[in-house]
């Protein structure tokens, strides 16, 4: 999916940059030939809402790594956005000071989301159950899942709706540490590493479709090692150039 040989830059945001290629798969039989049901297969596979009803208000990456998702946030939304905390929980990791019109959390606990000092309000819905979110078509000017994409069973269905509530150009940033839930994660996250992480989810937006202007990779390498890697894979709500009628 992404190139090899990966441009670096001295203090980069993110440390590489890619263009999401052409033609797209719109799904259906190609989508299913390479990205197959048992992709999505857990070794625990009860109930989501019973794994995640005791509140855990604990986080998952370093103060490092929890600092350049802030970071991110700050440099990529614009200010006075709507937006979507999607697969929420107790802390969102907005940066202070970075002003935001609203962030809606969806998640599994409320108790959670409730003690999420970021969040305007939260819903408590399962991704996994019920694929269509409960909001109307361009609603966010920007969606963002923190360290938990490894957990999606249907990921391509779950992009798509994050595109149908997208506003036109709105952003969507993905961020993942080496850290997971093993029994809770797929096992395509599983069995693949860090650079094909990068790879799997840039492949769920290209599945997708109608998102352009790919760019991902490690987003601290100064930090890391010794501090949690958080990488990261950002798209925005539209076609590329090339992609448009008569281009």
């Amino acid at each position: 999916m992404f190139p090899a040989g990966l441009r670096k830059s001295p203090t980069p945001v993110v440390q590489s940059h890619y263009t999401q290629p052409t033609p797209r798969s719109q799904g259906g039989p190609a989508t299913e030939q390479q990205l197959p049901p048992q992709y999505f297969q857990r070794e625990d596979d009860s109930n989501d809402r019973d794994f995640y009803a005791d509140p855990r208000f604990v986080v998952h990456i370093d103060n490092g790594a929890i600092a350049t998702v802030g970071r991110l946030f700050h440099d990529f939304i614009p200010p006075n956005s709507n937006v979507l905390d999607l697969m929420s929980s107790w802390r969102s990791h907005w940066p202070a000071g970075h002003p935001k019109a609203q962030m809606i959390g969806l998640g599994l606990n409320a108790a959670e989301m409730t003690d999420n000092p970021d969040l305007s309000s939260h819903v408590v819905h399962d991704v996994n159950r019920d694929i269509e979110l409960p909001f109307d078509d361009d609603s966010f000017d920007a969606v963002v899942i923190t360290v938990s994409a490894q957990y999606l069973t249907s990921p391509v269905e779950t992009f798509r709706q994050v595109n149908r509530i997208l506003k036109d150009d709105g952003i969507f940033i993905v961020t993942f540490s080496n850290r997971m839930f093993p029994t809770k994660a797929v096992h395509i996250w599983r069995s693949t590493n860090d650079r094909g992480h990068l790879d799997l989810v840039a492949s769920y937006l290209q599945h997708a479709g109608n998102f352009c202007k790919v760019q991902g990779g490690l987003a601290n390498p100064n930090d890391s090692p010794p501090g949690d890697p958080l990488f990261v894979v950002m798209a925005h709500k539209g076609q590329d150039s090339e992609d448009e009628p008569g281009s």
